[in-house]
């Protein structure tokens, strides 16, 4: 396994090398709005689509500040049907809610390379 530490909209699929999956537990989620799109589309480039494991909050972003901040389905479709086949595998109440302060879902996703 390498760890690349920096910006990741610096890193290059050439320096990156093949990827046979990503694990996101925490990177889209504790993105602004704004630059999730660049992200997910940067990553899937990165990544030649490899297979992902997505973890994301939902929660009533008016009730507390990100991040962690809330990505619903929605957005998590919206950011990658058009590269994966999306399956939600799992959606389970925060333990205390989020930061202890807001109820919250964690919703963990397989994203597959669509054909």
């Amino acid at each position: 396994m390498d760890l690349f530490v920096g910006d990741i909209f610096q890193l290059s699929a050439e320096l990156l090398g093949p990827v046979d999956a990503v694990y996101d537990r925490a990177a889209l989620v504790a993105l602004p709005a704004e630059i999730r799109r660049k992200y997910a589309a940067h990553l899937t480039g990165l990544t030649a689509a490899a297979s992902q494991l997505l973890v994301a909050y939902e929660y009533d972003q008016l009730l507390a500040e990100g991040p962690p901040f809330s990505v619903v389905a929605d957005e998590v479709l919206g950011l990658y049907a058009g590269s994966y086949r999306l399956t939600p595998l799992a959606r389970s109440e925060v333990d205390g809610g989020l930061k202890g302060m807001v109820a919250a879902v964690e919703a963990t996703w397989l994203l597959e390379k669509a054909n």
